[in-house]
């Protein structure tokens, strides 16, 4: 289901897609807080434009987040001048952007990732990760960081014990990066540890 309000020049339209599940209440807030914000509606919008302070009774989303022609497609080639000034928006969490996105990274998030069409989904928090694990086999190529979900990351930190020379290596939203290590003991960025981090200190520090 599509839903569109005009912004408050009359200039430029602000949309949002639910897929399965719509609840029209909280798409109607969405569009006013939306609008009210101008989000994604500036000169030089980042490729997410963020805007953090929302709620709405029943859902966890604490921001909305636009994004622009370029990243949602949503009408290119069949209602081109439509398409040219469609802002899509989405309720959203903080936790699943930097800010610093390129927009090669947003369509990416936007895409295949986020799954924003969805109104009951959980966060899908920024995280960027490499790892090597000597025991599996498995790792990543090269020394970037790729995009990944929280679930991946739990199960090859697990997966480390055991394993001596592996390691994960993994950065969140504010850019922190942090390194876990097993070599016969645990090793997190470069101290000691007793045992590996738990679950929920891992999430903690995605937040």
């Amino acid at each position: 289901m599509f839903s569109l309000a005009l912004n408050r020049e009359g200039t430029r339209i602000h949309q949002v897609n639910t897929r399965e599940f719509h609840d029209e209440d909280l798409v109607r807030a969405v569009l006013a807080f939306a609008r009210e914000h101008s989000a994604g509606m500036g000169d030089d919008p980042r490729p997410f434009d963020v805007v953090t302070g929302f709620s709405h009774p029943g859902y966890d989303f604490d921001a909305v987040a636009a994004i622009q022609p370029a990243t949602h497609g949503y009408y290119r080639g069949e209602y081109d001048e439509l398409h040219d000034v469609v802002v899509g928006v989405f309720p959203a969490y903080a936790c699943e952007f930097s800010g610093n996105e390129t927009q090669d990274e947003a369509f990416h998030r936007f895409k295949r990732m986020l799954r924003t069409p969805e109104l009951n989904r959980q966060p899908v928090p920024f995280l960027r990760m490499r790892y090597d694990n000597t025991r599996t086999r498995g790792g990543s190529e090269g020394d970037l960081r790729g995009f990944t979900t929280t679930d991946v990351l739990l199960r090859e930190l697990k997966l480390l014990e055991g394993a001596p020379g592996s390691f994960v290596e993994y950065e969140n939203r504010h850019g922190d990066v942090r390194r876990i290590e097993w070599d016969g003991s645990w090793v997190i960025d470069g101290e000691p540890q007793d045992h590996a981090p738990s679950p929920a200190e891992v999430r903690g520090t995605l937040n």
